[in-house]
């Protein structure tokens, strides 16, 4: 290809909204130009580098024995009705009427469709199937941000796997998860696979491939003794044992004005936080519920929307709580409340002389045992790792890593096999549901945070693998007849070799050529100017590097086969 041809708008200066390093390389490098909030149009060398990218990842799902499948993007209602995540997604789904009334949907994701294919499947002898496709999918995030890495409308791969019962789940996933780090391995995305909520998708046994990365918006708790790693959505860790004083025979009340927090209460009045219980109060599916914390943990919400299995979660609002317990947060406790259900942490489990609101603003009650004093419906681990507690396999103080999630897979179990009537004849004759698995990896997203993990002051530097072209050869002169003559002689033969080659034939200056080079991330720069013809040789440039060699020029393709081969 031809550089003087081609559309490659790239900018001297940042977008002014450009936050992430991906954002702000990938358009000043005219890789890509924002439609609206959250779409992209991807140019010429981004369509490149996202070609290479699916086949990297199409190459790793044939290789496990997965089949390619292309299903619709949008979808009847009636099909996520089926599923009951009409109302669950309700937050995040486009939906559009056609011109006879009937109201369809923006695939946001693609269970529904892969279930529905999967009615034919009739014996166990069809089984294992892995089913994967490449398609759009549309989510209508709140707050797009980061250019590719939170967007509207994106490209995924997603595949789902079929089998007659867990044990064969077992080894899907297993497949799935080699596939999955030997992607990012090729794609030069360095990952951590860590524990995960399976969130509004359900099921279990759910991982998430963790990119380490300031421009992430997500926390890992990671131990680099023993490689223990979690999202905090899901991560644990040991407690440091506490030993509670014998309490009193029952609570009691004293006065507390102007209290309102963990650390008034704290100061003045001999209640350290983790002798406090706090007490929030959320509404999960519409019912008030009380949530116990230690006063020194907080809680996450995820945690409590895993261990409840709320759809839909939100904080009461001050009217909503006074009406249910009579006091404002401040002073709020479980103590005798029976006509609400009531969740604790863990690490209120067998817990004496503890300190909570009194529900009566400006009061609290010392010396309450949790199993004596209040009915707790339900147990979980609740609480939010920090950074230095101890790791609950090893010991050793955990890190909190800010993270991008470039892929995630988790064991779907029955949910759609069941809402869709999947079932085959096991080996007895017996109708069964097969087993789902549930595996998926956004293309754009894994675009940028290659860039996001590979990129330099002079901008971004590609990985070979996934490069737009992998030799630049810049005329550093093309108004000079042998200076042209010779780049396209060099271009010519790379060509001819295989060699991904793009040929800067522009009538700029050289140094705009170079910025161009450098910006753009090509791996390799073939300089032919009239310097080095004089010593009958190019400079070749390594874009990772930084270094320049001077190559014979007859001796160029021979150099950069084996320059690449070593990249």
């Amino acid at each position: 290809m031809r550089w003087s041809q081609m559309h490659i708008p790239t900018l001297r200066e940042d977008p002014a909204d450009a936050d992430a390093a991906s954002h702000r390389l990938l358009v000043r490098a005219g890789y890509i130009r924002q439609l609206s909030a959250g779409h992209y149009s991807l140019l010429s060398l981004g369509v490149r580098v996202r070609a290479k990218v699916i086949e990297v990842i199409r190459q790793e799902m044939d290789r496990i024995g997965a089949q390619e499948l292309l299903l619709p993007s949008m979808h009847p209602e009636e099909v996520w009705r089926r599923s009951g995540r009409w109302d669950t997604w309700a937050d995040v789904m486009f939906r559009l009427v056609d011109h006879k009334g009937a109201v369809n949907v923006l695939a946001a994701t693609h269970e529904e469709i892969f279930a529905t294919l999967a009615q034919e499947l009739n014996s166990h002898k069809q089984l294992p199937q892995a089913w994967y496709q490449f398609q759009t999918k549309f989510r209508d995030e709140a707050r797009p941000r980061a250019g590719l890495l939170r967007v509207r409308e994106f490209t995924m791969k997603d595949s789902y796997s079929f089998d007659l019962e867990p044990a064969g789940l077992d080894v899907s996933f297993d497949r799935h998860k080699a596939a999955y780090l030997r992607i990012f391995d090729r794609l030069s995305i360095p990952v951590i696979p860590v524990e995960a909520s399976s969130g509004a998708m359900g099921g279990r046994d759910s991982t998430e491939f963790m990119c380490p990365s300031d421009a992430g918006e997500d926390l890992v708790a990671h131990c680099p003794a023993c490689n223990y790693a979690a999202n905090v959505e899901k991560a644990t860790s040991r407690l440091v044992p506490v030993i509670d004083g014998p309490g009193l025979p029952a609570p009691e009340r004293f006065d507390t004005p102007g209290v309102r927090t963990i650390e008034d209460l704290a100061t003045g009045y001999d209640a350290p936080a983790d002798r406090q219980i706090k007490t929030l109060v959320y509404l999960l599916d519409g019912k008030l519920t009380l949530v116990l914390m230690r006063g020194d943990h907080t809680l996450n919400e995820q945690k409590l929307a895993d261990a409840t299995g709320a759809a839909e979660i939100r904080a009461a609002s001050p009217d909503e709580i006074r009406e249910a317990l009579g006091a404002l947060p401040g002073s709020l406790g479980a103590v005798a409340v029976t006509a609400l259900p009531v969740i604790a942490d863990e690490a209120l489990r067998g817990r004496r002389d503890m300190v909570t609101g009194a529900n009566t603003d400006d009061v609290h009650l010392r010396g309450v045992d949790v199993d004596r004093d209040i009915s707790v419906g339900t147990w979980a681990d609740l609480r939010e790792v920090t950074a230095g507690e101890p790791c609950p396999n090893c010991g050793e103080p955990l890190e909190l890593l800010t993270a991008l999630e470039v892929g995630h897979i988790f064991k779907l179990g029955y949910k759609f096999t069941k809402a869709f009537g999947v079932t085959v004849l096991d080996a007895s004759g017996e109708r069964v549901h097969p087993i789902m698995g549930s595996y998926g990896i956004g293309v754009e997203r894994a675009m940028a945070a290659i860039v996001e993990r590979h990129n330099d002051e002079r901008g971004i530097v590609w990985p070979v693998a996934v490069a737009p072209y992998t030799v630049d050869v810049v005329v550093a002169q093309s108004e000079d007849r042998e200076s042209a003559d010779v780049g396209e002689s060099v271009y010519e033969q790379l060509t001819a070799a295989g060699i991904e080659v793009i040929i800067d034939d522009r009538a700029e200056r050289a140094g705009v050529k170079f910025r161009d080079a450098e910006i753009t991330g090509i791996p390799f720069r073939v300089t032919v100017g009239k310097r080095g013809l004089a010593e009958k040789v190019v400079e070749v440039t390594t874009r990772a590097t930084g270094e320049t060699v001077k190559v014979g020029i007859g001796d160029v393709l021979a150099y950069l086969r084996d320059a690449i081969a070593a990249a």
